[in-house]
């Protein structure tokens, strides 16, 4: 089965760390960039950081920049975010995808595969609070 899946969410303070994965299977990363999205209640679907399928070509929001970092590693199938310096305002739910890398991605928020040959995993929460 084709899917992707995320993991690594919890509860932490302001100013915490957490890091999350995104493990591929049944398909190869090779080929594809990955990023994540995320999406609070009540508001829209936001990028978060994308990385293309050569590791030195990353994006991130500006909310975001100095704080996170998106990584992969194709030998495990995997991607990671880094999250540094985290604030309440970041509390979403985080959603990795990827996407064949000649192809921009259409941010949905949703699981599953997407008529872009996209792949969502089902999402991590994330909530910042004291």
């Amino acid at each position: 089965q084709v899917q992707v899946e995320e993991s690594g969410g919890g509860l932490v303070q302001p100013g915490g760390s957490l890091r999350l994965s995104c493990v591929a299977s049944g398909f190869i990363l090779d080929n594809y960039a990955m990023g994540w999205y995320r999406q609070a209640p009540g508001e829209k679907c936001e990028m978060v950081a994308t990385i293309g399928k050569n590791i030195d070509v990353t994006n991130y929001a500006d909310s975001v920049k100095g704080r996170f970092t998106i990584s992969r590693d194709n030998a495990k199938n995997t991607g990671y975010l880094q999250m540094n310096g985290l604030k309440p305002e970041d509390t979403a739910t985080y959603y990795c995808y990827t996407v064949p890398h000649w192809i921009a991605v259409q941010p949905r928020c949703s699981p599953g595969p997407g008529s872009d040959m996209d792949i969502w995993g089902k999402g991590t929460l994330v909530t910042i609070s004291s």
